[in-house]
């Protein structure tokens, strides 16, 4: 890859600043991200959820790239045909949003330029600004395929949307009506449930009495928006409620209007909520609309499409919302009909793009009849042929399906795909066919114009699986790739993309566009609060690459991560991964240190006979036993543990443990026909493969330095990126080497953490007596490692010598430390003043009880626990759990001592 530098030459803490864009660089230089169609070898695809066109790298975006792309790199790993295919979505209305503001700097609205001006000056945009985010995904590593990078409002994706907007019209699955929706008075257009963002607000709650046109009495309704009962045209009381079954029939009185209005029966109304009596307003309310049409009422809307009052507001008419219900109240007031103002906090839906507040109100658009494609959707699901993991969101996609609504797909907008259908002048009739028609096929008259609206943006999302492919077209990539393996995403969406990809996939396909449907959590912030630009705690993943590297912020949200689990991310798990590559990037330093002049001793180091020497055997039976846990773990997508498991086999056995006791013997240098070099260069060129997938810059670099200073291996590629993931050789398996190295690591364990505990300086050595009735042998063999490792000398064995150590145990001169298969005795005379160490041990107790109680107290505080973070909750937890252990410690050690 690269010219050989000296091991003096690499520097002593790894520098991901310095290698990621040259890693990145060589390999798409190498071709290693573009696929090719074999079909002899099972293919592996994910699509890309396409980001907007408009956006920057998230923690959203980084947590699914990093998911995806483990997923991506240890299939290319194991042999498969991998495309990991990216895109990027035309965000109708965030990018003619972002454009429109950039105009209106200029002093320039669109309509100044008009339809074609405008969208000319999108693509400008576009153009300019586009691969923004494709810069962004590259730096956090994703080995995507760029060749085949598609974007929306691309050729192929837009004859995608053409076919089946024709496909569905012909199938009279698609019809436009007159229905309630999300409506932005500033951007003049319906909006999806997903562009309305809710958020609570201080309000009021009216409640306003509408008296009975017979005089007999009033009904006393309460709404939070009292500008809309200009609208009304019904009252509605639950025809179970027994304080209303008389007025049902009967007719109210409309405040400010006058208009008369009937008292209906409807279940849609709460028993026992509120004053019982609902105001219905279908005009400008979902549920109201839904009323209306059940029971025949006539719908009046009173708003302008700019949010504006219109003629049926009467006197109102010209009026904002806001001035509308200022003077309405207050009429209300004058004329007595105003029952009670109180207070109201309530959810209130603002625009995604503009926050401005948005209204229901009943427009002309396009509908998708969605309920006969959801049942193959379903039923997809439902006999296993796709997969959702967490399996529980199985349980919210049926509810979904079963309760689906018609899908609203036209947008009131200028950018984004057109809506296909045109009319003629003279029969109005529409025209829907794939070819843009040149006349009328219903009559003679040629003057056609096209309907004005564009589609959803998740219109043309929910063909991404297989416009992306080349769909319509028959080509190789569609035959090959499609069905896609996985769709990784975040659980929030699984309605309004995940959904409407399996129904548009089986629709236009006949197959289920993926096999297993893979949903992450959200990543919050530390104190586990929702990531948001309002409250500020929003992390920047590019800042964040910038000061920890990309490998470590893929580490820090992975590890340990769980499908459809929320998770926090904090500066101490960003450390922590930083470290870890850290320590991955020195002990390969090391190892590759020794391996510089090796000569024979490394010869077939990449397929290591059985070793003989324990140690060798012990790290070669672990390796394995992770290589087949690791798999397991992969295979059932715990992508954390299975990284966990790795990083902690790396950090807490290879390194601190089978590289230290390595040392002793290199040392030594007694038998170079036992050298553990080819051990220490094969398990660390598999465990670098392990990681690879989760670390993926990091483990290239260094096993790019590590092939240049072993034997080279006759069927090892170029790249880690395709070198073969490790398989389990059972063959390897040692059970009595792994059961006499977790004897001397035990040993090890126990004198340490006495040497901590009496704070006996790590340069002294000590005097330790073993006695190991069963496994003596062991201990003598290792003794080296013990001596070494323990900072021990003399080490004595055997029940003769602990006898001695048994007497000055009485004479409360020595410490006995129990064995899971004997006892080890450590003399302390000389070493330490033991009288004084039993009285800093006595309080240290005495302080580990006061702060054990002072804890307990405030845990035990319903206060504390409901008015506290979560994650100070646990924290506090995790502190009494430390003190109870630490206390437990000191205890034991007390008791040895008062023998």
């Amino acid at each position: 890859m690269t010219q050989r530098i000296s091991l003096s030459e690499i520097p002593r803490a790894y520098e991901p600043q310095s290698v990621e864009k040259r890693i990145y660089d060589f390999w798409t230089d190498g071709g290693y991200f573009t696929p090719e169609t074999d079909h002899d070898r099972e293919p592996f695809t994910v699509i890309m959820p396409p980001p907007n066109v408009t956006g920057e790298l998230h923690m959203g975006h980084a947590l699914t790239i990093a998911l995806e792309d483990l997923m991506v790199r240890w299939h290319r790993m194991k042999g498969e045909s991998t495309l990991y295919l990216p895109g990027s979505d035309h965000a109708g209305i965030a990018t003619q949003v972002v454009v429109e503001r950039m105009l209106a700097g200029e002093g320039v609205s669109r309509h100044d330029l008009g339809r074609d001006g405008f969208n000319q000056s999108v693509w400008q945009w576009v153009d300019r600004y586009g691969s923004r985010i494709y810069e962004q995904t590259k730096r956090i590593g994703a080995s995507c395929d760029w060749t085949r990078a598609a974007f929306t409002l691309d050729e192929g994706p837009s004859a995608a949307v053409r076919t089946t907007f024709v496909n569905l019209y012909k199938k009279g699955l698609i019809y436009r009506g007159e229905r309630i929706t999300n409506w932005c008075p500033r951007c003049h257009t319906a909006l999806s449930d997903l562009e309305v963002k809710y958020r609570e607000e201080n309000g009021n709650l009216y409640q306003i009495r509408y008296d009975l046109e017979d005089g007999s009495g009033a009904l006393i309704v309460a709404t939070t928006r009292p500008e809309t009962l200009l609208g009304d045209t019904a009252v509605a009381v639950n025809p179970e409620d027994e304080r209303y079954t008389g007025y049902i029939g009967k007719c109210v009185i409309l405040p400010v209007l006058g208009r008369k209005l009937p008292v209906i029966g409807d279940e849609a109304v709460e028993l026992g909520f509120g004053t019982g009596a609902l105001k219905v307003t279908p005009g400008h309310d979902l549920t109201d609309f839904e009323i209306g049409q059940r029971n025949g009422l006539p719908t009046i809307s009173v708003m302008n499409l700019d949010g504006t009052l219109n003629s049926n507001a009467g006197p109102y008419e010209g009026q904002s919302m806001e001035e509308a219900r200022k003077n309405i109240v207050a009429q209300l007031e004058e004329e007595g009909l105003l029952e009670m103002v109180e207070p109201y906090k309530h959810s209130v839906g603002h625009c995604d793009r503009c926050d401005i507040i948005v209204e229901p109100i009943v427009t002309k658009q396009w509908y998708v009849r969605m309920e006969p494609l959801a049942k193959p959707a379903r039923d997809a699901v439902a006999n296993g042929e796709t997969r959702i993991i967490p399996d529980r969101f199985a349980k919210v996609y049926f509810n979904w399906m079963d309760n689906i609504r018609d899908w609203c797909i036209s947008r009131q907008l200028w950018w984004g795909h057109r809506v296909p259908v045109w009319y003629c002048d003279d029969c109005d009739e529409p025209i829907v066919e794939l070819e843009d028609p040149a006349s009328c096929t219903h009559c003679p008259n040629g003057n056609l114009r096209q309907d004005e609206d564009v589609l959803d943006t998740w219109f043309s999302s929910a063909l991404w699986t297989h416009s992306t492919l080349g769909w319509p077209r028959d080509t190789d990539d569609l035959d090959y790739f499609y069905p896609t393996s996985v769709m990784e995403t975040g659980y929030d969406i699984i309605f309004f993309w995940v959904a409407r990809m399996m129904m548009m996939g089986i629709e236009n396909m006949g197959k289920p566009p993926f096999h297993t449907v893979y949903l992450h959590g959200l990543v919050l912030d530390p104190e586990g609060v929702k990531m948001s630009k309002t409250k500020g705690n929003v992390l920047d993943p590019l800042q964040l690459i910038d000061m920890y590297g990309a490998d470590a912020l893929r580490f820090a949200l992975t590890i340990g991560n769980s499908p459809g689990n929320d998770q926090r991310l904090n500066e101490q798990k960003l450390e922590s991964s930083r470290n870890f590559a850290n320590k991955l990037w020195n002990a390969a330093r090391f190892v590759m240190s020794n391996l510089e002049d090796a000569g024979s001793a490394l010869n077939g180091w990449y397929s290591p006979a059985l070793p003989s020497h324990r140690q060798d055997r012990w790290i070669m039976s672990r390796l394995n036993r992770v290589a087949a846990q690791v798999d397991r773990l992969m295979h059932d997508y715990q992508f954390g543990e299975a990284q966990r498991t790795i990083h902690d086999f790396f950090w807490h056995e290879y390194a601190d443990w089978y590289i230290e006791m390595a040392k002793i013997r290199l040392r030594s240098d007694d038998d170079a026909d036992d050298s553990p070099l080819p051990y220490l260069a094969y398990v660390l060129d598999r465990t670098l493969r392990m990681l690879h997938p989760f670390m993926p810059f990091v483990t290239e670099e260094i096993w790019q330095s590590l092939k240049e200073r072993v034997p080279p291996d006759p069927d090892a590629p170029d790249a880690l990126i395709v070198a073969e993931y490790p398989m389990v050789d059972a063959a390897y398996f040692d059970d009595d080497a792994e059961e006499d190295i977790s004897l001397v690591m035990e040993t090890v364990r126990s004198i340490r953490n006495l040497r901590a505990e009496f704070r006996i300086q790590q340069h002294r050595r000590i005097e330790a007596v073993l006695d190991l009735p069963q496994d003596g042998d062991v201990a003598v063999a290792e003794a080296d490692a013990i001596k070494m490792l323990a900072r021990v000398e003399p080490l004595k064995f055997g029940a003769a010598a602990n006898g001695a150590a048994s007497a000055d145990s009485a004479n409360g001169e020595s410490v006995s430390l129990v064995l899971s298969k004997g006892v080890v005795t450590i003399p302390l005379g000389g070493l330490v003043d033991l009288d004084k160490e039993r009285e800093r041990i006595r309080g240290e107790i005495a302080d580990m009880e006061r702060n054990r109680d002072r804890l307990n107290a405030r845990l035990g505080d319903e206060r504390f626990l409901s008015r506290a973070p979560g994650e100070v909750v646990e924290r506090e937890r995790e502190r009494l759990a430390g003190i109870e252990e630490r206390k437990s410690r000191a205890e034991d050690v007390l008791a040895r001592l008062d023998v």
